[in-house]
């Protein structure tokens, strides 16, 4: 598939079947993961895949946004193995599971599998539920599965703002 298409195709799906994913479709999904890029090719990032009715149920407990999706991924990273900005102490982390999912939720597309990025979760939960030691640092969910037969965008999905509102070159 064209990546414009691609990327335009893709939509936050918030309805899904109760069909857990297939373990062929979860390993080229985790594969994509593993190949984005992170800073120094450290790859700090630690997925945590929830494919279970037990690992679903206890997701339910760390955010309201599961859309009773069968299937989820945490994606973390861990503190102590990031690439760190000299001039400021700023580690890649967050950009680097960001990239992860990122990779991760378009091959989904690619796979015909739905997802929805979610922020709103829990971490304490989250630790808590999965036993996340403190150098994991959970960042982005993806909850996922088959899209059911009526799952729609939601309707500002193709709405953008003109690129000359959101782009400038050579300064602000």
């Amino acid at each position: 598939m064209d990546f414009l298409k691609l990327a335009a195709d893709r939509y936050s799906v918030r309805k899904f079947t109760n069909t857990h994913l297939e373990q062929e479709i979860i390993d080229k999904i985790l594969k994509a993961g593993h190949l984005a890029p992170t800073g120094c090719n450290y790859q700090p990032q630690r997925i945590l895949v929830m494919n279970s009715d037990e690992a679903v149920e206890k997701l339910k407990k760390c955010t309201k946004c599961h859309f009773n999706a069968p299937t989820a991924m945490l994606i973390c990273y861990n503190k102590d193995e990031c690439w760190t900005r000299k001039y400021d102490g700023k580690t890649c982390g967050v950009a680097d599971a960001c990239i992860v999912t990122t990779h991760m939720m378009l091959e989904a597309t690619e796979l015909g599998i739905g997802s929805t990025w979610v922020m709103h979760f829990d971490p304490a939960a989250m630790r808590e539920e999965f036993a996340i030691p403190e150098n994991i640092e959970p960042v982005a969910l993806l909850v996922m599965g088959h899209p059911a037969p009526d799952a729609t965008p939601m309707d500002l999905h193709s709405s953008f703002r003109p690129l000359e509102e959101v782009v400038c070159y050579d300064s602000f």
